[in-house]
């Protein structure tokens, strides 16, 4: 288990904040008894809670050119048949995995292959299990086609804390399963499209881990 590089500023930050506060306490409340040890045990819960949230969890993986494995970690909130209306223009089987702020929250490549299409859209910041989210929250969509020239489409959603979506694809790279794309701070949500003959092997409700868990196979 690392520290992700997305948190590494910010929790050097919230740390020298934190220490600054914990010494204003010392100085103008000295004299109390109890305040001082609260507001230490309350910053070490803070940034406790911050730091395992930039959590990056280290792993061997897996690799299938029949399996796709989950973008990242969370839970199922949708699982339909819909139209992909970016890119692809088709029917799609829709797979939505929603990220609470508890979650790891690195997003990995579901597939291997080279990166076709990335386009980064600013928008609103709808809570992320809202039905419209996926067409009007920041968002990043990016198709990946494999050796067997099957497209692959996934998306990155901002929710209502997430305000910072990162990446780190552009369109001609080669990407492999599981690797590291990108990054979303706070609450959010990863949609992912695939063919409608691939056999879902996840539930609504289930939770997933991200380049770990198997959610369909085509």
């Amino acid at each position: 288990m690392t520290i992700h590089k997305e948190g590494r500023v910010l929790l050097i930050a919230m740390l020298l904040i934190l220490i600054g506060i914990n010494l204003l306490v010392y100085y103008f409340a000295g004299e109390s008894e109890y305040a001082l040890p609260l507001s230490i045990s309350a910053s070490v819960i803070i940034f406790l809670l911050v730091l395992q949230f930039f959590r990056n969890p280290k792993f061997n993986v897996n690799t299938n050119p029949k399996h796709i494995i989950a973008p990242a970690d969370g839970k199922v909130v949708v699982i339909e048949e819909t139209i992909e209306e970016e890119y692809l223009k088709d029917k799609r089987k829709q797979i939505s995995i929603f990220m609470s702020p508890v979650n790891v929250h690195v997003n990995r490549n579901p597939v291997s292959g080279i990166i076709s299409y990335f386009k980064y859209h600013p928008g609103k910041y709808l809570v992320a299990w809202h039905p419209k989210s996926s067409l009007e929250n920041e968002r990043t969509t990016i198709a990946v086609k494999m050796d067997t020239g099957l497209e692959v489409v996934f998306r990155q959603v901002a929710g209502a804390m997430a305000r910072r979506i990162k990446w780190y694809v552009k369109e001609g790279d080669k990407v492999d399963q599981g690797e590291e794309f990108g990054f979303i701070k706070f609450g959010s949500r990863v949609d992912i499209y695939l063919p409608l003959d691939a056999e879902i092997k996840v539930n609504i409700g289930e939770k997933t881990k991200g380049g770990r868990t198997i959610i369909a196979e085509v």
